[in-house]
């Protein structure tokens, strides 16, 4: 029997990357087919220059918008239901995804549901769910991020918290992904440096999750490689000086590239990070930033060599140990906490995360099994800031 490979793979969609180019909107609409576009963004962004800029193109181009914009920073249900409610009563065509992972998300799922009959949670990320749902009645969506992170922009799925539950569940259908992106630098010029500092930690986790992945997808850990290259020489640029629009555009790369990369899977950084992030609130690339050194020390037996390939890759001397010291000097210079306690969380709910992260969607991809024990090793080992306690 031969031991060829076989895969199935499916990869991202049309980007316009460059300064400037939020100027074509009005035809990238036109280019998805949208006319009457509902523009989704979160409640912050809502009263930012860029989001009345953004708006002002669409009209002047004869592009009637509204804006829906009741959206948490961790997106709920609630936030769906009203967004498929604006999109019906405006009698929209089509989606403008505008701002960062929760934005985007929503506004991805708004596109989805508005013409479908069936529930939300129908339609999670779970076997062949998605092919439970009308796909011709999907609307279009262009996607425009204004932060370089989740790479939301060029994914298939949006991560919405269920309140009932406070768990966060991944719904996803292949023609959920954004028919054009428009990635301008120019709109992350705004963002503070800690929120620069915990997308850009996100990216870096997608990519070196999704590289560490034990499946097999030679394409995804090349374009995960080279977007932990952007990440470690943009990332100290971008937050140290906001309008350095080089290292923007790389980080804003780096972001989609984490995005196309991480569907080869991801792990325990994100499996952790889920619970956290859903019951207390906490910026989800900044925890994905906390737990990531401590993962990496846990994973280690399973991955020392893939890492050592990196390290020489990225030009880091000293293996596995010089890229460990490399993320947390990382870590350092752009101001993400050490340990759990620099987010303000506590042991209480310590059992109830370790539940929480095993069953999350992404602790499959994990080289070294997860199990509830082990969960809880590692929570523990982040709360106490105690490294060698993570392996």
């Amino acid at each position: 029997m031969s031991n060829a490979p076989t895969a199935n793979w499916s990869y991202p969609t049309a980007v316009r990357l460059g300064p400037g180019r939020i100027k074509e909107l009005a035809e990238a609409c036109r280019a998805a087919g949208i006319s009457r576009p509902l523009l989704v963004t979160d409640a912050g962004l809502a009263k930012l220059p860029i989001t009345e800029m953004t708006l002002g193109l669409l009209e002047k181009a004869g592009l009637p918008a509204a804006m829906f914009a009741d959206v948490q920073p961790n997106p709920v249900d609630a936030n769906v239901e009203a967004g498929i409610a604006a999109f019906r009563a405006g009698h929209h065509d089509g989606v403008v995804a505008f701002g960062g992972g929760s934005g985007l998300d929503t506004g991805k799922v708004i596109a989805f549901m508005a013409g479908q009959t069936r529930p939300l949670w129908d339609f999670e990320d779970i076997g062949d769910w998605w092919t439970r749902a009308d796909a011709d009645a999907i609307a279009p969506v262009v996607a425009v991020p204004t932060t370089a992170g989740t790479g939301s922009e060029v994914g298939r799925a949006g991560v919405i918290t269920q309140e009932a539950t406070h768990t966060k569940k991944v719904i996803f259908h292949p023609r959920m992904m954004p028919r054009v992106v428009i990635c301008d630098p120019e709109l992350t010029v705004g963002m503070p440096p800690a929120i620069t500092a915990g997308t850009g930690m996100d990216a870096l986790a997608h990519c070196l999750e999704a590289y560490c992945a034990p499946s097999y997808h030679p394409m995804a850990d090349g374009i995960a490689v080279e977007g932990m290259r952007l990440v470690f020489e943009n990332l100290p640029k971008a937050v140290k000086n906001g309008n350095d629009l080089e290292a923007r555009a790389h980080m804003m790369s780096a972001a989609a590239m984490g995005a196309a990369a991480f569907q080869k899977g991801l792990g325990a950084i994100h499996a952790l990070s889920h619970p956290v992030g859903a019951l207390y609130h906490t910026h989800h690339g900044t925890t994905n930033g906390v737990f990531m050194p401590y993962v990496l020390v846990f994973n280690r037996p399973a991955i020392e060599a893939k890492i050592e390939r990196l390290a020489g890759y990225l030009g880091i001397d000293g293996g596995f140990d010089g890229f460990l010291d490399a993320v947390l000097a990382l870590r350092m210079a752009t101001g993400t906490p050490n340990d759990l306690s620099g987010l303000k969380i506590d042991g209480g709910k310590a059992e109830v995360i370790a539940e929480m992260a095993v069953v999350d969607p992404t602790a499959g991809g994990n080289p070294i099994p997860l199990t509830k024990e082990l969960s809880r090793k590692l929570f523990d080992a982040a709360l106490s800031g105690n490294l060698a306690a993570a392996a």
